[in-house]
């Protein structure tokens, strides 16, 4: 596999500028579970225990779920991966703000993923498309290949065994539903890259210059504080920054 060249929140991040902003629920508990990842005894207790909202009920008393649910369910695996348990990923949930939307979902995701090392795991295809939440054809395999989160890693008595980025290969899948060629999430990814290279050298020399003085115990304490105020702040920053680009965009103006 290539040397990895993006992030969690980079990720999220497209997958925000590339998503509309609602989503109708229209997942039965059987697809959710399946595209989650997860069996539907989970869903049901997730939903007994408050960490989901309750289904929209349709015709004949049919439950039907959207992209906050899957959003929800991927913000709770995350938070598990962590070591959390079920009762801190409650208290989490539970401090987040009523109505909260998938998008911003996707960015405590994102927050939460920061912290986590990198997982690259061999996985036959099966399991890869398990890991996926549903079949993947081999041009979707190809492209998340593209993308640095899929490679081929020789082969296995049952058929083909490949590298996996577990920490983005649901993002990744979600990507590959997105109105744009492979060449253009490329193209924004790389941009993205230099961008926040960028801000991160600017960020760490403002902060290094502003503890020159101190003791390093004290440095490495602020640095642990200060590192996941910085990455909440330049993510709430650019989406900010995003979504009055795309105003002005679809308003008829020139985005600045």
């Amino acid at each position: 596999m290539h040397k990895r060249c993006h992030s969690p929140g980079e990720t999220a991040i497209l997958l925000h500028m590339t998503t509309p902003d609602t989503e109708e629920p229209t997942l039965t508990i059987d697809e959710l579970a399946a595209r989650a990842g997860v069996t539907v005894r989970t869903v049901r207790f997730y939903g007994t225990r408050g960490l989901l909202p309750p289904p929209a009920i349709g015709p004949r008393r049919v439950g039907h779920y959207g992209g906050e649910h899957l959003a929800r369910l991927a913000l709770i695996e995350e938070l598990q991966h962590q070591g959390m348990t079920l009762a801190a990923i409650e208290r989490y949930l539970g401090q987040l703000p009523p109505g909260v939307s998938a998008h911003d979902l996707a960015l405590h995701r994102a927050v939460v993923a920061s912290w986590a090392p990198e997982t690259v795991e061999s996985v036959t295809r099966g399991e890869l498309d398990r890991r996926a939440g549903r079949p993947l054809t081999d041009d979707e395999v190809d492209r998340l290949t593209a993308m640095d989160i899929v490679a081929r890693d020789g082969d296995a008595p049952d058929g083909a065994v490949y590298r996996v980025d577990a920490g983005l290969l649901r993002l990744g899948v979600e990507l590959l539903g997105v109105p744009f060629s492979p060449e253009t999430v490329l193209a924004a990814r790389s941009a993205l890259l230099e961008h926040s290279r960028a801000a991160a050298r600017d960020l760490s020399r403002l902060l290094r210059d502003a503890v020159a003085e101190r003791d390093a115990r004290d440095v490495r304490s602020l640095s642990a504080h200060m590192h996941p105020l910085v990455v909440q702040a330049l993510l709430t920053t650019f989406q900010r920054s995003l979504r009055e680009e795309l105003r002005e965009w679809l308003d008829g103006g020139e985005p600045g």
